[in-house]
């Protein structure tokens, strides 16, 4: 996965997490694919730009996560997921992704 940016398996996490979760019915699947892909790009940040910048990245992996759930009673459960997933792709790419 070397060759992935990282803002494309974080964001992938996000939307692939709620798109398994909602088409399976299966929401601890759709947590497995949110899990394994914040790990990869977990992984990745840390390789690429440090501990620190990992801890950030995967702090705000989580928080949009959480922040999708109170967003989509707002606007939507899709238009929420692919706000915070585009919030977490363009964070992963400023800090990590176009230093490359």
């Amino acid at each position: 996965m070397a060759g992935v940016p990282t803002s494309v398996i974080a964001a992938t996490g996000l939307v692939g997490g709620y798109a398994t979760a909602r088409w399976t019915k299966k929401r601890p699947l759709g947590g497995v694919a949110l899990a394994v892909a914040g790990a990869v790009a977990a992984k990745g940040w840390q390789e690429r730009a440090g501990s620190a910048t990992a801890a950030a990245l995967s702090g705000a992996y989580v928080a949009a996560f959480a922040g999708s759930h109170p967003l989509a009673k707002k606007i939507g459960a899709w238009p929420s997921v692919f706000a915070v997933a585009g919030g977490v792709a363009l964070a992963s790419w400023v800090a990590v992704d176009r230093r490359k």
